[in-house]
């Protein structure tokens, strides 16, 4: 299963950037991880919250295909355990998908658009969180399934 992540904007915060890197690398070992990075568009006084989000969609839908699995990291999504996540990461593996796009929106989240699309919405917390954090904690807890699947030591339950 290839797994892609795609951001809306770069990670400027080089400690949240080292620590991406690390789990990039370390995901690499358990699965075809593809990260892709769209330009931030930048944003003009007259220019609505709304017109931004609806801009972003349509760098967004470009990526997609009419067969890959959308998640959206979304604060209204699915709350799992680490151990559920992992749970849940294995059923897609099992049924085969071929790919797995999960997505991390701008700082006014997504467009109706990206909703509709979506075949999923998952939320790493109930807090809020810049989605330069998400993009790290996601990494993490990606990298973490893996190593749970794979009975590692790297999770303490």
């Amino acid at each position: 299963m290839n797994v892609r992540l795609i951001n809306i904007g770069k990670t400027t915060i080089p400690y949240l950037r080292e620590g991406e890197l690390v789990y990039e690398k370390r995901l690499k070992h358990y699965l075809n991880f593809e990260r892709i990075d769209l330009k931030e568009i930048k944003t003009c006084k007259n220019q609505s919250n709304e017109l931004l989000k609806k801009r972003e969609a349509e760098l967004l839908l470009k990526m997609i295909k009419p067969n890959d699995i959308v998640i959206l990291l979304d604060e209204k999504g699915d709350h799992y355990s680490s151990e559920n996540f992992s749970k849940w990461l294995n059923n897609k593996e099992i049924r085969g998908l071929k790919q797995l796009i999960f997505i991390i929106g701008g700082a006014y989240g997504f467009d109706k658009s990206i909703y509709d699309r979506a075949n999923e919405k998952l939320s790493i917390s109930k807090m809020t969180f810049s989605h330069q954090m998400i993009r790290m904690l996601f990494l993490e807890q990606l990298y973490r399934a893996k190593t749970i699947l794979n009975g590692e030591k790297y999770h303490h339950s």
